[in-house]
């Protein structure tokens, strides 16, 4: 049994129920003859990898869903093996060289130059090039971004790059000027209850309205987070009413939430020490450092002084910058409690003092 966000993913760009100008203009570009590479960005959950499959449905036909799942292992330079999952047919390949962190470069080196050094098997396929898709594309280091410029001006010919990512702003300038930029949306809350109005009538049943609502408020534009509640809270109480409905906010946004809490508290080496166990146990479960550091902070900036509200920010955006370059991404979070629990203390010192001198 499949979960429903899975069960009801449209299969092709005409099956999508927003962002109709986007869908029409793909179809366009798959249609033209001259397809460049393109970047789909925008935040989690509204649609893009559904988007890029409908254009590689477009481009290809039905044989590129007839996939295959390969793990591939390649060896460093210094013999360490490292294991990166490819999902390929006859016509593409995507993987994510993220994964496997700073040896990102050397996994889009050997799999780009593979497959632009072949022709196209297919003789009979629409198009004569093979599509490259590299999902979380804003992950990956510069030197890993540096090799896929020159891979993109180097095999044109008989090849494209589909980019997928959150955000332009971590990817260098020479990606983003040679890429069609394609920027996919949050939709909006009537688009999530057409969506959601969609899936619950093909599985048999009605959504109250105020009940669409609470889920397109809590999901906060991410559809594949809203089609899971959905789901979720269809099991615990199945007519739906919103006196008996309460979405439960995940385990690990909680766990932050507690450490933010912790934060404000007290501001103590202690207390660095216990936030410390918790970034550890946050870590090890496998919540990205990035959405551990935004969550936390957005915990903060919501309990402490307007005045301080700006300096806890703008060091979060530091040390999320430093910590993509680095490599122990515990440091930089500990950093940055440190920091804001600094900042907290001489706020309330400063302010004792003023009314001490008055």
């Amino acid at each position: 049994m499949s979960l429903w966000v899975d069960k009801w993913r449209p299969r092709s760009l005409d099956d999508l129920h927003y962002h109709h100008g986007l869908s029409d203009r793909l179809k366009a570009l798959a249609a033209s003859g001259d397809f460049p590479h393109m970047l789909f960005y925008g935040p989690s959950g509204a649609g893009k990898k559904t988007r890029i499959a409908g254009t590689l449905l477009e481009l290809f036909g039905k044989g590129v869903e007839k996939i295959k799942i390969d793990q591939r292992v390649f060896t460093t330079p210094t013999k360490r093996k490292l294991d990166v999952n490819i999902v390929q047919s006859n016509y593409h390949i995507e993987f994510t060289p993220s994964e496997v962190g700073n040896y990102d470069r050397l996994v889009i080196q050997d799999i780009l130059k593979e497959i632009a050094q072949t022709q196209q098997v297919d003789l009979n396929a629409k198009q004569k090039f093979k599509v490259v898709v590299i999902h979380e594309a804003d992950a990956l280091t510069r030197d890993a971004q540096a090799a896929l410029r020159r891979t993109m001006e180097k095999y044109m010919s008989n090849m494209r790059l589909i980019l997928c990512a959150n955000s332009t702003s971590k990817l260098i300038a020479p990606i983003r000027s040679r890429c069609l930029l394609m920027r996919v949306a949050a939709p909006s809350t009537e688009e999530m209850q057409t969506v959601l109005d969609f899936v619950a009538k093909h599985e048999g049943f009605a959504i109250p309205e105020d009940t669409v609502s609470l889920i397109a408020a809590d999901a906060g534009g991410n559809l594949r987070k809203a089609i899971l509640v959905l789901e979720a809270l269809k099991m615990q109480n199945p007519d739906l009413s919103v006196s008996a409905l309460s979405i439960a906010k995940p385990d690990w946004e909680t766990y932050c939430h507690k450490v933010a809490d912790m934060i404000v508290q007290e501001q103590s080496p202690a207390r660095v020490m216990e936030v410390r166990t918790k970034l550890y146990e946050l870590l090890s479960h496998c919540i990205p450092p990035t959405i551990v550091l935004k969550t936390i902070a957005d915990r903060v900036v919501e309990q402490v002084d307007e005045a301080l509200k700006a300096d806890i920010m703008h060091w979060a955006a530091i040390y999320e910058a430093r910590m993509r370059i680095g490599n122990k991404k515990i440091f930089h979070l500990e950093a940055w409690v440190v920091k804001v629990m600094s900042l907290y203390k001489h706020f309330f010192y400063d302010i004792d003092m003023d009314g001490f001198d008055e």
